[in-house]
């Protein structure tokens, strides 16, 4: 068994936020893709405005990062997550996001170019989930930083 690193590498911190940064943008502004989508669907123009460009680009590039983070993941390998019922859904909700943020971008692309609204109305789903993936993890990270006091949330703030 290898021995796991204390923390992050700088290169695994900034994949992270850059990730962070592109889903929020891509929660917030994603919806105005819709029209787009709908004339797109409709026959009536290709549906590319500046929002649906910027939401294809910003979701390829979040696919595109998260499988970097799981070729870092795999060669550098990540912190120990504890033991534990925390430790658990530490793992759970780690490789929920990898799943959602790699798959989402996967099924966006095939209701784009497919223009169908079945699988739209797949790629619609992944928002609540990733909003409830998104609290979990803040919520924890808050808990470790506050409660436990136990520097877990500086492991994303300094490489080691």
């Amino acid at each position: 068994m290898s021995v796991r690193p204390l923390g992050y590498s700088a290169l695994q911190i900034r994949l992270h936020w850059i990730v962070a940064a592109l889903v929020i943008l891509q929660l917030i502004f994603g919806e105005s893709t819709g029209e787009g989508f709908d004339a797109r669907v409709e026959g009536a123009g290709s549906g590319y405005n500046t929002a649906s460009i910027a939401h294809i680009v910003a979701g390829v590039l979040i696919g595109l990062f998260m499988v970097w983070r799981l070729v870092q993941r795999r060669g550098r390998g990540v912190p120990d997550e504890g033991t534990g019922l925390q430790a658990l859904a530490a793992k759970v909700v780690h490789w929920a996001f990898y799943a959602v943020l790699i798959v989402a971008p996967l099924v966006g692309l095939a209701a784009w170019f497919g223009a169908s609204e079945d699988i739209a109305d797949l790629h619609t789903m992944v928002k609540p989930v990733l909003i409830g993936l998104i609290a979990v993890h803040v919520v924890a990270a808050l808990y470790h930083h506050f409660i436990l006091k136990d520097g877990l949330l500086l492991r994303m703030k300094r490489p080691q």
